[in-house]
């Protein structure tokens, strides 16, 4: 039976890949994606999805009631798939009011509308940094499900109150909903004012490569293909009410990341320039994806040493879509660490 998936944010990282995995393995059901193209969201990163007569797109915002309930009336969702979201941290820091209307009452927006006209799944994307962090000197201990929330900055606090709401609206309204909390994800098409792409970005042009305090924070990293594939698990397998971990362990500090980085593309270490930290900057992320693995038959399959190749070698590639990307973001990448100095 043919289904449609509304995908929000679906012109962003993690959105377009889920749309693109959805269009080549469902190739009989429908994708609409909403998104309201904010600055991270590159025009041309969906070109060859609007080809496509199975997807259709609405520049929408989620925090938009009547204009999500129009698109509900007449698309007619079975899956509502929520991965849209103010997402970068240092952002959150200087001006949080986007994050908390968009990431908390967009969430409000989508679960109204699921509640009015009847839906099959509601899920939502969120992050392990709703767990707050690890201390570097226990590698023995990992996120899990029921760890306690506990944030360290803004966005990771709209996105724990997203979670937070959206488990209130299953036990209040019985919203058929599921949770997946995925580590830090890489791969093509990532706005680069996220570490990886941005990195290449500035040593593919001999600039001086920022990295936050000493570089030893560490991070587990999740191929954004993996990443999706588990959210398709969580949809079609996952329980009802649920929340779901979703990592790759592969965890690497921010150093390690950067210099790996510089090898590929053949540049100096002394690129690297060591900049003041990010105010609450964590520590450590670290999931334990068991429950996944146990219930869903999910587990990653790229290890972080293919993945970072191909992500270099598809920017690398694709030079001009990070030229476009950085058109919009040059201005704020100067303030921020400008600041940092």
């Amino acid at each position: 039976m043919r289904k449609t998936f509304l995908v929000t944010g679906g012109t962003g990282f993690i959105g377009n890949c889920f749309c693109k995995l959805l269009l080549a393995e469902r190739p009989d059901d429908k994708v609409i994606n909403v998104d309201v193209c904010t600055y991270a969201a590159n025009p041309s990163t969906i070109r060859e999805e609007l080809k496509n007569p199975n997807y259709k797109f609405y520049k929408t915002d989620i925090r938009n009631r009547e204009e999500i309930y129009k698109i509900f009336e007449e698309e007619k969702p079975d899956t509502v798939v929520n991965f849209a979201a103010e997402s970068h941290v240092d952002r959150s820091i200087l001006d949080p009011e986007a994050f908390l209307t968009t990431n908390i009452l967009g969430t409000a927006v989508l679960m109204d509308a699921c509640r009015k006209y009847g839906i099959d799944r509601y899920h939502q994307v969120s992050t392990d940094e709703v767990y707050g962090d690890l201390p570097l000197d226990r590698p023995d201990l990992f996120f899990h499900e029921d760890t306690p929330l506990h944030t360290s900055s803004p966005y990771s606090t709209s996105k724990a109150s997203a979670d937070l709401l959206v488990l209130a609206y299953y036990r209040t309204y019985g919203l058929p909903v599921t949770i997946s909390r995925c580590s830090n994800n890489y791969g093509p098409y990532q706005f680069p004012e996220k570490l990886i792409p941005l990195m290449i970005s500035k040593a593919s042009h001999d600039e001086s490569l920022p990295v936050y305090g000493e570089g030893l924070n560490v991070r587990d990293w999740l191929y954004v293909k993996d990443h999706c594939y588990g959210i398709l698990a969580v949809i079609e397998k996952g329980r009802i009410g649920e929340v779901y971990n979703l990592g790759g362990h592969n965890e690497r500090n921010n150093l390690y990341i950067v210099k790996r980085i510089l090898t590929e593309l053949g540049k100096p270490e002394s690129l690297i320039t060591h900049v003041a930290d990010r105010h609450g900057h964590d520590q450590r992320y670290a999931i334990d994806p068991a429950k996944a693995m146990a219930e869903l038959g999910w587990q990653p399959t790229t290890t972080f040493e293919d993945g970072i190749k191909r992500t270099i070698e598809w920017y690398r590639e694709n030079q001009w879509w990070l030229d476009e990307c950085n058109a919009s973001n040059r201005e704020w990448l100067k303030k921020n660490y400008a600041e940092r100095k």
